[in-house]
């Protein structure tokens, strides 16, 4: 019998997942949400927000994958202790997010918001260039999205640091581990790029006592989650000038409601949680590569640490 694998994300990314198994992994039944079949043969599940009842909707379940880049939308507290949870690591979410922070990174470097704002006023101004060789950039948080963000920053020539609570080794990048690392790295982040996962540790992380370590000019890069943000910090920071800038893809809520305080902002840009998205022929195929290596017994490529949320 061959091992039942349930998608349970969005139906019409599923039809493209269902065709790349059934051409390249038909040693796997696959079967999309909510037509599952008999729930006792399911195996292995995908899903951006797994059943309630997960444990037993699924009792033969072995193993849970995320459809995106983050878990923090599951509860571990009601998943089984000893189920395996793998996130979601495809080349096409670190394409985007890539893509979205260096294009953000050089707006904010090269003064486009403020050449924005210059041109509603009709005003012929003109802001001295700085080298990218000046511009100290931080990258909070030294995962796959991390590593490849910097990577990509160094090649323009930026001055580039990362923070992360372990040790990381970055070509080209003065890298950062622990609380006692934390203000010196924040001391000289002019573009201060969060790339954080969300967990209990990060949750407000981005709040007023980290702005005010921040150099007195900065900009906040927010690519993380919504909950990292202290939004009333942040507009408070912006307000008083401590910061220059803030370009969110992510914010808490989402959506943000229509009165919200950030959708005015002069500020402030706003984009709908687009940074980085799941590619589903890749994704399909990273999802395949895992679960060959689950049969095979062998290390599983996003496996998370149920002891650091991620």
């Amino acid at each position: 019998m061959r091992p039942v694998f349930v998608y349970k994300a969005d139906p019409q990314r599923g039809r493209q997942w269902a065709e790349i198994f059934r051409r390249e992994a038909p040693e796997i039944d696959f079967r999309l949400w909510p037509e599952v079949g008999d729930a006792a043969d399911v195996r292995f599940l995908a899903a951006w927000e797994p059943p309630a009842d997960l444990a037993t909707r699924f009792p033969n379940l072995q193993l849970l994958l995320s459809t995106g880049a983050g878990v923090d939308q599951f509860d571990f507290a009601v998943l089984p202790p000893d189920l395996p949870v793998v996130r979601m690591v495809e080349p096409g979410i670190v394409q985007g997010m890539v893509e979205y922070v260096t294009h953000a990174v050089l707006d904010l470097h090269r003064d486009m918001p403020a050449y924005r704002r210059a041109q509603q006023q009709r005003q012929w101004q003109v802001i001295p260039v700085r080298p990218a060789s000046e511009r100290r950039i931080g990258v909070l948080g030294l995962g796959s999205l991390g590593h490849a963000v910097l990577d990509r920053l160094v090649s323009f020539g930026f001055d580039c640091a990362g923070w992360s609570r372990s040790r990381h080794d970055v070509a080209g990048v003065r890298c950062h581990a622990g609380a006692d690392e934390l203000d010196g790295f924040l001391a000289r982040s002019e573009i201060l790029v969060c790339l954080l996962p969300l967990t209990d540790a990060t949750r407000g992380f981005l709040n007023a006592a980290l702005f005010a370590k921040l150099p007195r000019g900065a900009s906040l890069v927010h690519v993380g989650r919504g909950p990292h943000l202290v939004t009333h910090d942040l507009l408070q920071a912006l307000d008083e000038g401590h910061l220059a800038e803030a370009v969110l893809d992510v914010t808490d809520p989402e959506p943000l409601p229509p009165d919200h305080a950030l959708w005015p902002h002069p500020r402030v840009r706003l984009t709908p949680h687009i940074a980085s998205m799941t590619q589903p022929q890749t994704a399909a195929r990273v999802a395949i590569d895992n679960l060959r290596r689950f049969e095979r017994g062998e290390t599983l490529i996003g496996l998370v640490d149920r002891t650091r949320g991620y």
